[in-house]
């Protein structure tokens, strides 16, 4: 074998692995499969990636709990008070959480969906299903099951509420810009390290929806009450000028930081 595809099949391994945690593990053995039945074309290769890959994400959810960890199920129905916002976190394993998390974001979404009828709470990325200290890119934090990204509650034009709706088609990167006068902790920085991404060029392509801010600022209210005393909330991350806009001021809603992404595209929780 030539180094070009040596070195190919190395770069695979790698972003597999830091895309999905498992999705490394299961190209080699889709390769070792492929091998053992003789099979050297590249489809082949494939089709035993996609079948193992699928058999070890099922298998996943049933070994995750003896780390610590369950997922959040991407088998929603229309009457579901939460739900992952898109099925390629579920894919990609990324919607995995401790149970104390499980039940505080679970306890969330059904006292929203009490206070406004017909509400559901959509989030987004979790954790993966095994290993603490194993990174969640681009997240900084991501690592122990203990972390949550919950999307904004949305309206449209007309200022009526969108269900299940995100600006973003993965709910991120879709920034509510900070007004000239509002709190802005970052403003002027250059930070060479950082995932502060502001990705100017892309806010255009997103649709106008602007945030709800009745069920958001409910929701940052009980976390920062009910979250804290029911189910151990230690951190809730959002942007200062959102804070400030939605009338929050608990001592758990803090600023992340001007080296970690943005938070005005979405919240993040943090348990115990």
């Amino acid at each position: 074998m030539n180094w070009k595809r040596r070195i190919g099949q190395v770069l695979v391994f790698v972003a597999l692995t830091i895309l999905t945690q498992i999705g490394g593990i299961v190209y080699l053995a889709s390769k070792l499969a492929a091998a053992a039945m003789g099979m050297r074309r590249s489809s082949a290769t494939l089709l035993a990636f996609i079948l193992i890959y699928v058999a070890a994400t099922a298998s996943a959810s049933m070994v995750a709990p003896i780390f610590g960890r369950v997922p959040i199920s991407c088998t929603t129905r229309a009457s579901d008070t939460v739900a992952v916002q898109s099925s390629i976190y579920c894919l990609l394993n990324r919607n995995y959480v401790t149970p104390s998390m499980l039940n505080l974001v679970s306890a969330l979404a059904v006292d929203v969906n009490q206070k406004f009828p017909g509400t559901t709470t959509v989030v987004l990325d979790g954790n993966f299903p095994f290993w603490d200290g194993f990174p969640l890119l681009p997240h900084l934090s991501h690592s122990d099951g203990r972390k949550l990204d919950i999307a904004f509650y949305y309206k449209d034009t007309n200022g009526d509420f969108i269900n299940r709706a995100t600006r973003s088609p993965v709910g991120y990167f879709a920034f509510e810009q900070a007004s000239p006068g509002d709190e802005q902790p970052c403003k002027g920085r250059r930070d060479i390290l950082t995932t502060r991404w502001d990705l100017d060029w892309l806010q255009p392509l997103f649709p106008t929806y602007s945030i709800e801010e009745k069920r958001t600022a409910f929701a940052l209210e009980w976390l920062a009450t009910e979250g804290v005393r029911r189910f151990g909330l230690d951190k809730v991350f959002i942007e200062p000028h959102l804070r400030n806009a939605l009338g929050q001021t608990g001592d758990a809603i803090r600023f992340q930081g001007c080296r970690a992404a943005r938070h005005d595209d979405h919240i993040h929780i943090q348990v115990h």
